[in-house]
């Protein structure tokens, strides 16, 4: 088990120094935040895609194909079982700040903090498993998630829930493995390329966030405290709990599936909160702040959780 620890921690170490480059950036003001935006929807629009893309470049395989079901099975869990315990625990405030504190609980940044972990610790099949993850939270973010923190249903975009970079990069990519296509050389080496800028990029752009929050209304609300406990450990230990039962029921669960889920489920609250917060008039302070204080926190919860379920469910 330390010797899992180790290994993710080195990872985990290794992204969090390419934060401290966009921090650096930040301070030093070599990128502004008009341009750091743009290399946001860079990132989201472009990069992100083009690696779901990218890993789907296999071989179809029917073990994978059912991997991918208990993938999409594993990670609608997963948002269930954070829903209940948003629902549960936090109880208090106002709807304003209680719909974000429970939407941070629910929702983990699975494809800003996940899939670069993911790639790092698994490859790029543990991105192939991760990608049905960033899909399930694209569906439920703006359909639930948006329930969840405005207490209804109104204003929720039918082609939000439908169309949005994981969606896009899953539908591209599936017909690539059902039907074992190979891409010519020519395009495979630039979409390579640019699969390649999902980690660098994802970090040096939380980074500088990061360097630009503020952490005063998360360290004055109690409810933000149990929040980010519930995000960082508790879901996240519930659903590889609930792996391990599968397995040990004698379900034959692909070890690289249910570490990617384990590892989109350990990451810090959705950058996607803040977003969202904004866009629904709600507490846009609270989930800067709880965006940005989990994110670093986890710099010290996703090793040994995510080290755990290493040892729990794939080298055992």
């Amino acid at each position: 088990m330390f010797e899992s620890f180790v290994v993710v921690a080195r990872q985990v170490l290794i992204l969090f120094l390419l934060m401290g480059v966009g921090a650096a950036c930040h301070r030093l003001k070599v990128l502004s935040r008009e341009t750091v935006k743009g290399l946001t929807e860079l990132l989201v629009l472009i990069v992100t895609p083009t690696l779901i893309v990218h890993v789907f470049q296999r071989p179809f395989d029917r073990a994978l194909l059912a991997g991918l079901g208990w993938a999409v099975a594993a990670s609608f869990a997963a948002h269930a079982i954070g829903s209940a315990l948003a629902f549960a625990c936090v109880r208090r405030g106002d709807m304003s700040q209680r719909g974000v504190l429970r939407f941070a609980v629910i929702f983990s940044n699975a494809g800003f903090m996940g899939i670069p972990l993911e790639y790092a610790l698994l490859g790029p099949k543990g991105v192939f498993f991760g990608a049905v993850y960033v899909v399930m939270f694209n569906l439920l973010c703006w359909s639930w998630g948006i329930m969840v923190m405005r207490g209804e249903m109104r204003g929720m975009s039918a082609k939000s829930l439908f169309v949005n970079p994981g969606t896009v990069g899953v539908a591209l990519g599936l017909p690539f493995f059902f039907f074992s296509i190979k891409m010519p050389e020519i395009v495979a080496v630039p979409v390579g390329m640019i699969a390649d800028l999902n980690t660098p990029l994802a970090m040096i752009m939380t980074g500088w966030y990061l360097a630009d929050a503020e952490f005063g209304p998360v360290l004055r609300c109690v409810d933000a405290y149990i929040a980010g406990f519930l995000r960082l450990a508790v879901v996240p230990v519930a659903v590889v709990g609930l792996m391990w039962a599968f397995r040990v029921a004698g379900f034959k669960l692909d070890p690289t599936m249910c570490a990617a889920i384990a590892t989109a489920t350990a990451a810090p609250v959705a950058a996607l909160t803040t977003v969202i917060a904004a866009r629904l008039d709600r507490d846009v302070s609270m989930a800067t702040g709880l965006v940005s204080a989990t994110t670093l926190i986890s710099m010290f919860t996703m090793p040994p959780v995510v080290g755990f379920a290493l040892w729990l469910l794939v080298a055992r």
